[in-house]
């Protein structure tokens, strides 16, 4: 089991770059930075690439709408080669507040777009001359549409690597079930691995036997705010839950938000109505005081070092490959030292 770790956003970059390389001597094996409606991923990534020597950096996620499939591919082909073969796509769909309130795109047909996206890609590193007639993207454009002077082009350079990884962050069964067909990795927010079969067990079910073997097995990449604490956890337990009851409560609209239905499908339903009761009425202390212990417990590393490494157990148990942590302290030395500690447990999974 891997230990990484998501950047949030905002920091100056050079303190970053001092704080990662200093994770990565002490054992970090991989970064992830998201895109959101913040600065773009690849650009800050690409400088961490000239900080670091081994952690493997990802995008977490970029947005499908957000570039063309080709660019998408080539941004990632452009992250490996200033990396030298450490780049990591992560792809999702993002939701229709990015989508749309940010992109001006309308937010639809995400399943096709990302098997497309996946095929352009695959075909773009192995320097294919790209020919592609899809649903929704067509390389080159139908010369009835264009100009007549688009012809199939190859990438020009020879990428690092014609396979880089790729993730995708899913939650409903049948992006998921498309993941475990064609992606590298999956990435589920807020993973809660007791649920796993209860959840998605069906759809990964059902994309892994559309699997081609050469693809090799499904990763699972999980992500937990990361607290070490000798004594009583509650502080923070009750910390961590602002970020869920914004994604549960605020991440979407009462009728189509994908994280208040997967805190339902956990069997918090009612808990999750609240959440959303009191977040979109502007009630976000009281969103965040509704959020279960338990939900925390079983989505965080919270807790002594017996339990961190049992809880890493678990995701271990359920197939978890990398563990990407976010601690929780804002000292820098006790940052630092949580990810000493989660990297050695880890070694004892």
């Amino acid at each position: 089991m891997r230990i990484g770790t998501v950047l949030d956003f905002g920091r100056p970059m050079s303190d970053v770059g001092d704080e990662i390389a200093a994770w990565e001597a002490a054992g970090l094996s991989s970064v992830t930075l998201g895109e959101a409606y913040s600065f773009d991923a690849p650009t800050q990534l690409a400088y961490l690439a000239a900080r670091t020597k081994s952690l493997e950096l990802a995008t977490g996620v970029l947005p499908l709408d957000t570039r063309t499939p080709t660019l998408i591919a080539t941004t990632a082909a452009g992250l490996d080669y200033v990396s030298a073969g450490r780049a990591r796509l992560g792809l999702g769909p993002s939701g229709p507040q990015v989508v749309e309130g940010f992109h001006g795109i309308l937010f639809a047909d995400t399943l096709g777009k990302t098997r497309e996206t996946i095929e352009i890609c695959r075909s773009v590193w192995r320097r294919e001359t790209l020919v592609h007639e899809g649903r929704h993207y067509r390389v080159p454009l139908d010369p009835s549409r264009g100009t007549g002077l688009g012809k199939p082009l190859k990438l020009i350079n020879h990428p690092v690597r014609e396979r880089i990884p790729i993730s995708i962050a899913s939650l409903g069964p049948r992006m998921v079930e498309l993941t475990a067909e064609l992606a590298d990795a999956w990435e589920p927010i807020f993973f809660y691995p007791e649920k796993l079969q209860d959840v998605w067990g069906e759809a990964l079910a059902r994309g892994t036997a559309k699997r081609q073997p050469d693809l090799g097995p499904l990763e699972i990449i999980a992500r937990a705010p990361l607290a070490v604490t000798d004594g009583d956890s509650s502080a923070w337990v009750d910390a961590a839950k602002p970020q869920l009851a914004l994604y549960v409560g605020g991440m979407g609209s009462r009728e189509k938000n994908f994280y208040n239905q997967l805190v339902a499908s956990y069997g918090f339903a009612e808990e999750a109505a609240v959440i959303q009761d009191h977040f979109l009425a502007g009630r976000a202390k009281e969103a965040a005081a509704a959020v279960p212990d338990e939900l925390v417990h079983a989505t965080a590393l919270i807790g002594d070092a017996d339990h961190i490494r049992q809880r890493l157990t678990v995701l271990h148990e359920a197939g978890v490959t990398l563990v990407n942590v976010t601690p929780m302290a804002t000292d820098p030395n006790q940052r630092l030292d949580a990810v000493k500690t989660v990297v050695a447990l880890s070694k004892e999974v």
